[in-house]
């Protein structure tokens, strides 16, 4: 059994849940009402769709890697 990894991210939306997002397979969503629980349904999510795309005889993705850069946050005034 070969080991993949993918970046994930888990994005606090205004109730409190999290979104889950995998860049490399965006065709993977879900979500949790914590952190705790957002961690689990990726991994459950994830590990699914590797497995269908297996059964399915599809290439597995590969998340091409690159030197990191920490994301830019600014915030932007604007009057209109």
């Amino acid at each position: 059994m070969a080991e993949y990894k993918y970046t994930v991210y888990f994005a606090p939306l205004p109730d409190g849940t999290y979104q889950v997002v995998f860049p490399a397979i965006p065709e993977i969503i879900t979500c949790g009402a914590t952190l705790k629980e957002a961690r689990a349904m990726a991994l459950d999510a994830l590990r699914c769709h590797l497995e269908g795309l297996r059964k399915d005889g599809e290439p597995l993705p590969v998340e091409e890697r690159r030197p990191r850069r920490a994301p830019v946050k600014e915030t932007m005034a604007i009057n209109v």
